[in-house]
């Protein structure tokens, strides 16, 4: 049974750079506008990861529309829109299967927002400074 492994640094060189291509083809469909969407063509989105599964049968993109507005409504156009955008990355890709691609929301920016409201509190300042 093979494991999945769950941080960047535990996969191979190949599925990270796979990974990397298919971000990449996702943004400039994206910015080029190539897919069909009033939503998606109205919208700046940023495809900010895409994880591959180590067969590099499933690809899971990360993305994020600009300043975060009406993100669900960007992921149900995406999601609308997920066979177009599997044709042309296995068009552009050139591998022997084309992955089936997913879209989830990222949700790394709001950690981030959270961990800096932490650490600003006067609580964990007061003990920051102590050091």
């Amino acid at each position: 049974m093979a494991r999945n492994p769950a941080t960047p640094e535990q996969q191979s060189v190949r599925v990270l750079k796979v990974g990397e291509r298919v971000r990449h083809i996702l943004s400039e469909l994206l910015a080029r506008g190539e897919a069909h969407d009033l939503v998606l063509s109205a919208t700046t989105i940023s495809v900010t990861e895409v994880r591959m599964s180590p067969d590099l049968r499933n690809a899971k993109a990360y993305v994020k529309p600009l300043l975060g507005e009406e993100e669900a409504v960007v992921l149900k156009a995406l999601r609308t829109n997920t066979a177009f955008f599997q044709r042309e990355v296995a068009k552009r890709l050139g591998l022997k299967f084309a992955p089936r691609l997913s879209f989830r929301a990222d949700e790394s920016f709001d950690e981030a927002s959270r961990i800096e409201q932490l650490l600003n509190d006067p609580k964990v300042a007061r003990d920051l400074d102590e050091e």
